[in-house]
């Protein structure tokens, strides 16, 4: 079991986690939350690189901070992940293996092989230094599948990736998910949809909902209206406009309110209950 328990990370004044909780289990989870909710300081938080995991993260019980091989259980792909530009794909890999402890005779077909997870075995050779930004992306997805840890932390792992590669990463992940447990940390709510099998809503320094794709979309339910732009006028209380756009010719809009009104609500999706979770609608 992987639990988060009571954790709290200020920085200065502001308090970004406020005795923040959760339990993982062998799942994907899709972390989402607003720019500066804390989702990029919780994955540091659980990789230890923000010293307040060590009494907050705990393994089977067991404090992570007492756990000596903790970090080798983890997979982790920051949101700006660094490189030395000199080294070649493999070079640079190879030194991940040698951190993470893994003998040298086996590293060369474990390099090997997350190189054909992320389709860069062409770029074997390559000087770091001259691969794309998607190539990065790719590469640094690689870095954190070696050693094949039972925890992967994905900070923003699609961004700057094509859509064929934003497709292949989540293919990767159904393959490999198995008894693993996966956190996804995006704003793309439609990757979520497609990859993960549940949902952290981060909000106010706390989860603020915790559980599958059906639960976070229950929570919008009969709160969704699409209406024509000349329909506005009419609709009850202080709905939340989210979404503005062209149909038939025709401006429309997409509508959250938690008061009852005179047409019929929408089936909600992911986004809906997002919204309705932060917006407290």
């Amino acid at each position: 079991m992987f639990e988060v328990r009571n954790l709290t990370k200020v920085f200065g004044k502001r308090i970004v986690l406020n005795e923040l909780s959760v339990t993982f289990e062998p799942h994907v989870y899709g972390l989402l939350g607003s720019n500066g909710a804390g989702k990029t300081t919780l994955l540091r938080c659980l990789t230890h690189l923000y010293k307040e995991g060590e009494n907050a993260v705990f393994i089977d019980g067991t404090s992570s901070g007492d756990v000596n091989d903790y970090l080798d259980k983890i997979g982790y792909l920051p949101q700006r992940f660094g490189l030395y530009p000199e080294l070649s794909v493999h070079a640079m890999l190879e030194l991940f293996a040698n951190l993470k402890g893994i003998d040298k005779h086996v590293a060369r077909s474990e390099i090997q092989r997350v190189l054909a997870l992320v389709n860069l075995i062409d770029r074997e050779k390559s000087r770091v230094g001259s691969l794309s930004g998607g190539m990065v992306r790719r590469l640094g997805i690689a870095q954190a599948l070696i050693g094949d840890p039972p925890i992967l932390l994905f900070d923003e792992p699609t961004a700057g990736l094509d859509p064929e590669e934003r497709l292949r990463f989540k293919n990767l992940i159904a393959d490999i998910k198995g008894d693993r447990i996966v956190v996804i940390s995006t704003h793309i709510v439609e990757d979520v949809d497609a990859t993960c099998d549940r949902i952290l809503i981060l909000h106010d320094q706390q989860i603020k909902a915790n559980g599958t794709n059906d639960d976070v979309r229950q929570i919008a339910k009969h709160k969704v209206f699409d209406v024509a732009e000349s329909e506005l006028s009419n609709l009850m209380g202080e709905p939340y406009i989210f979404k503005k756009y062209a149909r038939s010719g025709q401006v429309r809009y997409r509508v959250l309110s938690n008061v009852p009104q005179a047409i019929s609500s929408c089936e909600p999706e992911i986004e809906d209950g997002y919204l309705c979770t932060i917006k407290s609608i």
